[in-house]
């Protein structure tokens, strides 16, 4: 059903964890080459954003239980076996190689006015719209459970409005008041702040509705079946996206147009020495990066999981993320 309070809410807290992430930190919100990153290079920069991503889920089962999805079966045979264990090799294969997913590319990417990003969106986005609708005979997106077209407006409760809120509230107070005041540029603080990002980044998750496949994959239903298209997702544009365009033209761009200048007193981040952003161009894109964006997009389409859902997923329901996780890694190897 479509939850545009929820969902905007969520968005709020996606927007400022990655772009807490980069003012802070100097790093892109990666959820991909982050996780991959925690199984085959460990570090201070990437175990602890899993870490925070992983135990948001304690926060959403003690204050807003009913923000935890109702997922599928998980495989049951040696067919759904191998069925999940490809889904997540394609998810895997196609991350590495077109160098992220929705949230490097699509919240951070397009928000940095990235070309590169805005072609790889562009890419699985229109990939996984495609599979959704046709793939299966559009059987993929499963119709809203009340029986009533699936952008009928709903509203969460006073309980779940005023978690909701407050969450907002107090990440925005730690964000952009405690941090700067209290916390100094070091690799504990760097460490303490990434945490943050990954705990506030798994909230907006639950509470946009984006770690619920079901939602995802309505999302998707606009081109066969009007009724199942469940619009709430759009507002992470609005409220994600569009807050981090913003952040990074007015605080971030300017600092890195004197820093390109060789300009003293250019700035760095709040915590870090320096920015550490992406640095392949349009002229890098190859073969593998369009593959892997159209590897991402099938997966995304078939299951409505991206690496940020699926991890909290896995620790959810593990005798899905156990095969998920393989397939995933197994593609991240190759």
């Amino acid at each position: 059903m479509f939850t545009p309070v929820e969902t905007s809410l969520g968005a709020l807290l996606l927007f400022q964890s990655s772009s807490g992430l980069l003012l802070h930190n100097g790093a892109v919100f990666g959820i991909s080459s982050l996780l991959s990153g925690c199984v085959f290079n460990p570090s201070h920069d990437n175990v602890p954003i899993i870490a925070g991503l992983a135990s948001s889920i304690a926060s959403i089962y003690l204050f807003a239980p009913s923000l935890i999805p109702i997922y599928p079966s998980a495989p049951n045979s040696w067919a759904s076996v191998a069925s999940t264990l490809g889904t997540g090799f394609l998810l895997g294969w196609g991350t590495k190689n077109d160098r992220g997913c929705t949230s490097g590319h699509m919240l951070c990417g397009v928000s940095r006015l990235s070309p590169r990003s805005l072609i790889a969106t562009a890419i699985f986005f229109a990939t996984a719209l495609l599979t959704a609708n046709f793939a299966n005979g559009g059987q993929n997106i499963p119709p809203c459970p009340t029986g009533v077209p699936c952008y009928t407006p709903t509203y969460p409760s006073t309980e779940e409005l005023i978690f909701m809120i407050s969450t907002v509230a107090l990440t925005t107070l730690i964000n952009f008041v405690i941090v700067p005041r209290f916390l100094h540029r070091s690799k504990k603080s760097r460490t303490v702040f990434s945490y943050l990002a990954g705990l506030q980044f798994g909230l907006g998750l639950f509470i946009t509705g984006m770690a619920d496949p079901a939602k995802v994959l309505r999302f998707f239903a606009v081109l066969t079946d009007p009724s199942r298209w469940d619009p709430s997702l759009m507002l992470i544009i609005l409220f994600a996206v569009g807050p981090s365009l913003v952040t990074y033209l007015k605080a971030v761009k300017p600092v890195l147009t004197k820093e390109e200048a060789g300009g003293k007193d250019a700035g760095k981040p709040t915590l870090a020495d320096k920015w550490r952003l992406p640095t392949l161009t349009v002229a890098d894109i190859d073969w593998r990066f369009v593959t892997g964006a159209v590897a991402f997009g099938v997966a995304w389409g078939l299951r409505g999981v991206c690496p940020g859902p699926a991890v909290l997923r896995s620790i959810l329901q593990p005798a899905w993320g156990i095969v998920e996780m393989t397939g995933y890694m197994l593609g991240n190897l190759l």
